[in-house]
């Protein structure tokens, strides 16, 4: 069985805004439907939800730290969606934590935090959805989203830049895996892009700075990182797997 160019199933999970919304967005104007995961803002995942083209989409909630949540609701959308052909994972938090100056107990509490949803619920909702692609026939993709961070150091975030790491690991485990099966997997790792929730700092004093991060003299957008994570999961994409793809503008070169 091939991978159809459109007319996929695609489940998105922290679609409700931003990064996640862009993806929903790119994979519904290509003709494939989109299970719309939201873990708590069941408000906006609605929004993104009804701003998608076409038919056929749903809705899925679900914490996806809880072993139990994340598997219930890869079974729930590939019900609604009658299969799933594609997972992206963009769930995570991303909570500023400087050692220096961070007490010890909210130091430990937002490190759990960060490795439950970051790396744990990737690995639950990939391994899920794995199963369901071998077990339908399916020849999927999965695609990561990682960060820049991974490799260029997040001094106030340190437990998102090791997550996101950890994140480029697992995926290129995973496509090892289960190439055997047909399936890709692959990641991205973007630099800075603009959303509703990182608007405030653009706008603000550090906004230069950010701006002067890449020799383009701008920022990337959530619709470029979105196109690329629909690339990756596209037939053409198959020898893509295992790939951290860089989306940062020139601003951090790796060797």
């Amino acid at each position: 069985m091939n991978l159809p160019q459109s007319g996929r199933r695609v489940l998105v999970s922290g679609a409700s805004r931003g990064l996640g919304r862009a993806v929903a967005r790119a994979f519904a104007a290509n003709g494939d439907r989109v299970a719309v995961h939201y873990g708590s803002r069941a408000e906006e995942a609605r929004a993104t939800l009804d701003s998608l083209e076409g038919t056929g989409h749903a809705l899925v909630g679900g914490d996806v730290s809880d072993p139990a949540a994340a598997a219930r609701l890869v079974d729930e959308a590939a019900e609604a969606l009658g299969g799933l052909d594609v997972l992206v994972n963009n769930a995570a938090v991303n909570l500023p934590h400087p050692p220096a100056s961070t007490p010890y107990e909210e130091w430990v509490e937002l490190w759990q935090r960060h490795v439950s949803v970051n790396l744990l619920g990737t690995a639950y909702l990939s391994q899920r959805a794995a199963r369901r692609m071998i077990d339908t026939g399916v020849p999927g993709r999965i695609v990561n989203i990682g960060s820049r961070g991974a490799f260029k150091g997040e001094p106030d975030h340190p437990a998102y830049g090791a997550t996101k790491a950890a994140v480029h690991a697992l995926g290129q485990s995973l496509a090892v895996a289960l190439g055997p099966h047909g399936i890709g997997v692959a990641s991205v790792a973007p630099g800075f892009f603009a959303t509703e929730r990182v608007a405030p700092r653009l706008a603000g004093p550090e906004g230069g700075a950010i701006l002067a991060q890449s020799p383009f003299g701008r920022v990337g957008t959530a619709a470029e990182v979105a196109a690329a994570v629909r690339w990756l999961a596209s037939p053409e994409a198959q020898w893509a797997s295992g790939t951290v793809l860089d989306l940062n503008g020139a601003s951090y070169l790796r060797t």
